[in-house]
């Protein structure tokens, strides 16, 4: 078993890291503006940095098991990550939120995700300590999870905001003109929300069915919280100016959902092969451990999911480009 990483290196890097959080809050709501792309791709190249040098003070402080753990876990949550993003941008696009202000209205969606990921990491983490046959849940779900990824169904979550939504406006006054990137509004003479509250709220769903993917995910990567939850810190930074970097293109990234959901499925797999390597369920196998079971290490996880995403976005990419001389051709003929 690897030894722990010190204490005080956990306390300062919780400290530095919810520093930082608040340090991009403020900037989002005291200059709400549309970034360019260079100013997005510097933001995003930082952290993205930040991550890398963070696995370096974990090899140094700790081992390269604790380095290679992180960055595949931060690897896996940054790429289901950019899956909620491309969420995101049809609910900007639903509720026609002003692009001036959607800075705002996206941080308030990350500490969102950042809160309810960590409360699932501190229930997760105490489920395994006491019941190690949760291994196999996780691994189920996932492997479901990653059918549903594979074939696309936005519908049905769609469909729950589209409940909750109606449900709200029955009950609030809400009215249809935004107030900048206020909450609340003075429509004559009343005090009323804005169609940012209804914003918060599918943003609130869409936090939480992520959630419940991402955090047995990690499980799967990881057993360790500081790690499991540093890792979704790193994936959640600069996420808010990743959205402004891809714009458009986050939505042509047509095979991106493919590669998801082969992560999900593989670590899925390995979850369930784990749970058969520690098995004490009397109904398998007696109870004992079933010692054919492989176990997968971090760094094949490591490679499996950095060569699905490799080849889920260049596959995208190959088809934007394919798709656009066929429609230069096109025009021409």
């Amino acid at each position: 078993m690897e030894a722990a990483l010190p204490v005080w290196f956990e306390v300062t890097s919780y400290v530095v890291l919810l520093a930082i959080l608040a340090f991009d809050l403020i900037i989002a709501y005291r200059r709400p503006h549309v970034p360019s792309t260079k100013e997005s791709a510097l933001w995003v190249s930082f952290y993205v940095g930040l991550a890398l040098v963070f696995a370096l003070l974990m090899l140094w402080q700790g081992s390269v098991d604790h380095a290679a753990e992180f960055i595949a876990g931060w690897v896996t949550e940054y790429s289901l990550s950019i899956d909620n993003l491309f969420v995101f941008v049809i609910i900007m696009a639903r509720f026609s939120v002003p692009r001036k202000y959607q800075q705002e209205v996206l941080m308030v969606g990350i500490l969102i995700a950042l809160a309810l990921r960590g409360l699932f990491i501190l229930a997760g983490a105490a489920l395994i300590e006491n019941f190690s046959f949760i291994f196999y849940l996780f691994g189920i779900f996932l492997i479901y999870t990653a059918v549903q990824q594979a074939r696309q169904k936005h519908d049905d979550m769609e469909e729950e905001e589209n409940r909750i939504i109606k449900f709200l406006r029955r009950r609030i006054p809400i009215s249809d003109v935004y107030n900048g990137g206020k909450l609340r509004a003075n429509i004559d003479g009343k005090r009323v929300f804005t169609p940012i509250l209804v914003v918060f709220v599918a943003l609130g769903i869409t936090d939480l069915v992520f959630a419940l993917d991402s955090i047995p995910a990690i499980f799967g990567i990881t057993t360790d919280p500081f790690i499991v939850f540093t890792a979704n810190i790193f994936a959640l930074m600069g996420l808010r100016q990743l959205y402004f970097l891809l714009g458009d293109l986050i939505d042509k990234l047509e095979y991106l959902h493919y590669g998801i959901a082969f992560i999900l499925g593989f670590i899925g797999v390995k979850l369930f092969l784990h749970a058969l390597h520690e098995n004490e369920l009397p109904f398998i196998n007696g109870g004992q451990h079933v010692e054919w079971a492989p176990e997968i290490s971090t760094w094949t996880s490591l490679a499996v999911i950095l060569a699905s995403m490799t080849i889920a976005v260049v596959a995208s990419l190959v088809k934007i480009r394919v798709d656009t001389r066929r429609e230069g051709a096109s025009i021409e003929k």
